[in-house]
């Protein structure tokens, strides 16, 4: 397959900032040991350069991921294709089965997004100045119960797609051990729905972790409303993170 320079530039860009620094893998490997351990299942939902894929491989566990761009599927072949613990989906997930268009930043493939509503958002940030979205593609939609229905209940579920976080959960009946959910200060909305969505299913406790810092932002466990609070009270420069989400014991 021959690259674009953008492509080029996009792909490269990804491994430099996931892959390539063996301290955060290390620190990935540490923080995620609260959530898995050996045989246990994960499922990565937006893998880009499959950096979670490692962090969870190295604890011993098997991993589902899913990733809809074509070329950062085709990396994921070439990094983990041949580990028989890891199942690599090309598709995106969603409420429904079907196919939706892809919005494919090249420059910057990790803001790629089934949303054309959240590139117009982040697009208008400050905060992402001069991102485009210059090409797209047709991608498969499953959903969350399809793949549970096929390979079985996950004890950790990452989720980051760029705007679709909340669509993913809909297509979600019943409750995960636990997950992660991206969250941007910009789309406080997209956060609370998502929040709302787990206190449906199941009786959760939340905290965050800003950008990849990998510290707990709260210094305890909250419920649904007094994450949102602090979520709504994120400023763009902030910055955004993941909101991490358990079932209480």
């Amino acid at each position: 397959m021959r690259l674009d320079p953008a492509r080029l530039f996009g792909l490269v860009r990804s491994l430099l900032i996931y892959r390539a620094r063996p301290h955060q893998a290390r620190r990935l490997r540490a923080f995620y040991a609260e959530f898995a351990g050996r045989g246990d299942l994960c499922f990565d939902i937006g893998a880009h350069a499959g950096d979670r894929i490692r962090a969870f491989r190295s604890l011993g566990a098997r991993v589902v991921a899913v990733e809809p761009q074509p070329d950062l599927a085709l990396l994921l072949r070439g990094l983990h294709g041949r580990d028989r613990n890891v199942v690599l989906l090309d598709c995106a997930l969603g409420a429904a089965d079907g196919q939706a268009e892809l919005r494919i930043n090249r420059r910057n493939p990790t803001l790629s997004t089934l949303s054309g509503a959240w590139a117009a958002r982040i697009g208008g940030s400050p905060r992402f100045p001069q991102e485009h979205w210059d090409a797209t593609a047709q991608v498969r939609v499953r959903t969350l119960d399809g793949l549970i229905a096929e390979h079985g209940l996950p004890v950790f579920t990452k989720i980051d797609v760029e705007g679709a976080e909340a669509e993913v959960l809909a297509g979600l009946s019943q409750p995960l051990p636990a997950l992660s959910f991206e969250y941007l200060p910009e789309l406080p909305d997209l956060a609370s729905a998502c929040l709302w969505r787990l206190a449906a299913l199941g009786r959760y406790v939340f905290n965050a972790s800003a950008g990849e810092s990998l510290d707990w932002e709260l210094p305890y466990w909250v419920g649904p409303a007094e994450l949102n609070e602090w979520l709504r009270s994120r400023r763009p420069e902030d910055g955004g993170g993941d909101v991490y989400a358990r079932l209480a014991p």
